[in-house]
């Protein structure tokens, strides 16, 4: 019996390292994914640097509780996987929306992304932010555009008063 226990509470402790690191967390309920499927998940998870688990409910909710993941507890129903984001928050939101497309039995509950609450249109809105190497482009870019245009201007004066010059 206390064996029991002392498992329970490494698998808790587990879970509550997972929690304390991750940027982000997505709760799915993945009843009716074929092995081949879930295999296939799991495989894009951890390419991305995800990770993914199904852990008991009482397990996970222990741990939720103890590292300010406790808005999820209402959550965790039934059987349900966990994607933890480490390095890209968006990452376990993003990965998961767009297998959910392709695969109708893995539906989306919830999640928390950096300390916010997300309920399903939550983490398919975060879902739908382009990569962070796509907003940093972009916000370069907007920042290129306004110089790059400022000196045409210059090289346009500069040229017009040498043709006037000659």
């Amino acid at each position: 019996m206390s064996n029991t226990i002392e498992l329970k509470k490494q698998v808790v402790e587990e879970i509550k390292e997972k929690f304390s690191k991750a940027q982000s967390a997505v709760i799915v309920d993945y009843r009716g994914l074929t092995v081949g499927e879930a295999t296939e998940l799991r495989k894009k998870m951890r390419e991305a640097g995800v990770d993914y688990k199904v852990y008991k409910n009482s397990l996970s909710r222990r741990a939720a509780e103890a590292t300010g993941f406790g808005a999820l507890l209402g959550d965790m129903v039934g059987p349900n996987a966990i994607a933890f984001g480490y390095e890209d928050p968006i990452a376990p939101a993003k990965i998961l929306n767009d297998f959910a497309k392709d695969h109708k039995k893995l539906e989306l509950k919830a999640g928390m992304v950096e300390g916010r609450y997300c309920d399903l249109d939550g983490i398919k809105a975060v879902a739908q932010i382009p990569a962070r190497e796509v907003l940093v482009a972009k916000f370069l870019g907007s920042i290129k555009s306004p110089l790059s245009n400022f000196a045409y201007m210059l090289q346009a004066v500069i040229d017009k008063k040498e043709g006037t010059e000659a």
